[in-house]
Parts: structure tokens; sequence; C-alpha cells
């Protein structure tokens, strides 16, 4: 949930050159983590949740162990209640800051574009056009965040300077494919166990070779161009 920008570079509401010469002049060890507000630092948090989440995954790959995948499902969701909180914090503290803006859209990459991607990896969807499938979903979260940033300034807005709706799914809505994944794993649907919902198809060549592919993946492909939709708008809560 990206908090509400206060520049833009090409013309229409000014920059704020001060707080950039901020950075700029700002010299000595670690200065750029001294400039930090307690907003960025909320931000990170996302970051830090989606992170563990993928390294959580990683873990149940390599050991098997259920807990690691119930960390993987839940630590997205914790990234969410900091991806909700920044904005908040920024408001209470009265101090919105250009670097936690671009932080903002790359914590959610993480969080609810890689780390999702992962957790469907972990539990079953590995095959060659899955990891294609997954590879695209994660890419179209990418744009539709740089698609975000370009344009919010354009996006019409209310009374309060919110932009009005979403182009396209925002990127925390892959939060619902997380659910649907964490249900499956309670009941057992996934590999090494009951087998993924839909089997396995096999698209051309023999069965095991590249041409096999989980029928569900395709759903993170259809996700992904919701995501990057231009027509598709989804109005801000």
């Amino acid at each position: 949930m990206a908090r509400s920008r206060t520049s833009k570079p090409n013309g229409g509401a000014p920059v704020h050159e001060d707080h950039l010469q901020h950075y700029v002049e700002t010299d000595g060890h670690f200065s750029m983590v001294r400039n930090f507000r307690l907003a960025d630092l909320v931000t990170i948090m996302n970051g830090v949740c989606g992170s563990l989440s993928i390294f959580s995954s990683a873990h149940y790959l390599v050991t098997n162990d259920d807990d690691c995948l119930w960390w993987a499902f839940a630590l997205p969701l914790a990234g969410l209640m900091f991806d909700f909180f920044d904005g908040k914090v920024a408001r209470w503290r009265k101090s919105s800051s250009l670097l936690g803006q671009e932080l903002d859209s790359l914590a959610d990459l993480i969080s609810f574009g890689v780390a999702p991607a992962v957790l469907a990896f972990a539990v079953g969807l590995r095959t060659y056009l899955d990891t294609v499938c997954l590879t695209g979903f994660i890419c179209c979260g990418l744009a539709r965040l740089a698609r975000f940033n370009a344009t919010v300034a354009v996006i019409p807005k209310d009374g309060a300077g919110k932009a009005r709706y979403f182009e396209g799914l925002p990127i925390p809505s892959s939060l619902g494919l997380v659910a649907v994944l964490y249900y499956w794993a309670r009941q057992g649907w996934i590999e090494g166990k009951a087998g993924i919902p839909g089997g396995l198809v096999t698209l051309w060549g023999p069965s095991g070779g590249r041409g096999d592919v989980h029928p569900v993946s395709i759903v993170f492909g259809l996700w992904a161009a919701a995501m990057v939709s231009k027509t598709l708008r989804v109005p801000k809560p």
C-alpha cells in the first residue's frame, strides 16, 4: 500500500529539493541510515518479512519441515501489516520521505511478488512452464509498481489528495493467492503429499519434460495480467 507521493520530477507538484539536498550533503559512515524516518524503518520491516518468508520457503524445500512452510505463509501477512502502518506513521509524524516512497515499492515487490511466487514453487509449482508463469507474475508486479510510481501524480485525487483508484490489481492482492495455497497446504494438497489440485498436464513432449504444467499456475499468469491492466480500475478503500 504505497504512501502518497508529494513530488513530481517533471512539472506538477514541486520537488522537495531541500530534502533531496539533505541526502547529498550528509557525509560519513551510515549517513543514509541516519537519514531514515520512523516510517522508513516500518517500511523496511515489510521487506524483512518478505525476505524471511523466502528463506523459510527455501528451508522447507531443503528440510521438509512443515513449521518452515507455515512461517513462509505467515510472514507476507505480517509484511502487509507493516505496509499498512508505514503511511499512518508518516502522517502521524507529519514527515514523508522521498527515499521511503521508493522503499515502499521495493518492499512490496519482495513481500507480495517474490515471496508468494517462491511459496508457490515450494508447494509444488516446479515445472519449467510453472516457473515461467511465476517469473511473469513477479515481473508484472515489478512493472505494476513502476507504473504506479510514474503515474500516481496524474491519477484523479479525492479531497484528501489520495488517488481515487488503482490501475490494475494492487500487488498486495497476491495475498489472496497465498491464502489459497495455505488452505491447500493445510489439506495436504501439495507436492509430496496429495498433490496439487488439477494435477499435471503435458502440453507437448514426453511426460516429465518441459511441456509439463500445473493448470493452477495459469492463475498466477492471469493475476499478473490483471496487475498490469490499464483498463481495470480498483476503487481505493
